[in-house]
């Protein structure tokens, strides 16, 4: 058994330096697609000075509004994306966020196991009681990781997305601590 939570067989959770979080997040959003599976608000570009002090104001709060990781893959140890934990509420619950940003890392279970390391870290170390999440619903590719990962369908918001001149739904997706113990044992879905 790997004793590391935040190490997988692709990828690694890692912390990251405001200027590398800016400088990676202002390139992935120069990707349409990218920002457009990540964000309900029309497309738009972030320059790595502004988002490195948007960042910086954000962990500066106490306690900070949001738990960030970078993904970083264990074959040559490249940043390929984020996952966060925000909203944590005294109940126990939380959303998560995910955004894998090189696009030659999509659909090859790169994301799926960074959602399973922070679902663990989420459950195993914090005691989360709840992970929510929002997607989009024509991110098919998200949602079946998703559901990959333990998530289940928890509500529409019908129409609540304007993209390429036509409405589309926004899924709520929900996973409960519980569950995901009983069907992972709080190893990463395919450890």
């Amino acid at each position: 058994m790997n004793n590391d939570i935040f190490t997988g067989r692709l990828v690694r959770l890692s912390a990251e330096e405001p200027e590398t979080y800016a400088e990676n997040f202002s390139r992935w959003w120069q990707d349409s697609e990218y920002g457009r599976l990540l964000d309900m608000a029309p497309a738009r570009l972030f320059s790595p000075k502004r988002t490195k002090e948007w960042l910086e104001k954000e962990l500066e709060k106490d306690p900070p509004p949001v738990r960030m990781f970078g993904i970083r893959t264990l074959e040559g140890d490249n940043l390929i994306g984020f996952v966060d934990l925000s909203g944590m509420t005294p109940h126990g619950d939380a959303f998560v966020g995910i955004g894998v940003g090189e696009r030659e890392y999509w659909g090859r279970g790169y994301g799926s196991e960074a959602m399973s390391l922070v679902l663990r870290f989420a459950f195993t170390e914090l005691g989360l009681h709840r992970v929510s999440l929002m997607v989009f619903g024509y991110n098919l590719r998200a949602i079946r990781a998703y559901k990959k990962a333990g998530f289940k369908h928890e509500g529409r918001m019908r129409e609540m997305i304007w993209r390429n001149n036509e409405r589309t739904d926004a899924l709520l997706m929900g996973v409960l601590g519980e569950e995901w113990l009983a069907q992972f044992g709080g190893a990463p879905e395919g450890k």
